[in-house]
C-alpha cells in the first residue's frame, strides 16, 4: 500500500513551473545533469508527486534551473 505521507512542499510548484516552461520530466532531468545533479526522469517524477524528500542543493538546483527564488518552490 502506498503511503500518503507528503515527503516535500516544492513538488507541485515545481510541476507548475516546469509545465509553465513547456518541460517534459525528462527535459528538467536532463537540464538536471547538465547542472551536474544525477537525476532521472523518474525522481522527478517522484518529487512533483511529494513522494521523495528534497535536499537544500537540489533545491537550489531546481530553482536555478526553473529560473525563479528558491522561496517560490515553498509556497503552499
Amino acid at each position: 500500500m502506498a503511503s500518503s505521507r507528503k515527503l516535500n512542499l516544492c513538488g507541485p510548484a515545481i510541476r507548475k513551473l516546469r509545465t509553465a516552461m513547456g518541460l517534459s520530466q525528462a527535459e528538467l532531468a536532463a537540464r538536471c545533469q547538465r547542472a551536474e545533479w544525477d537525476v532521472s526522469r523518474d525522481v522527478i517524477a517522484r518529487i512533483e508527486g511529494q513522494r521523495r524528500w528534497v535536499g537544500d542543493i537540489e533545491l537550489l538546483h531546481l530553482a536555478d534551473i526553473l529560473r525563479v527564488d528558491v522561496r517560490e518552490l515553498l509556497r503552499r
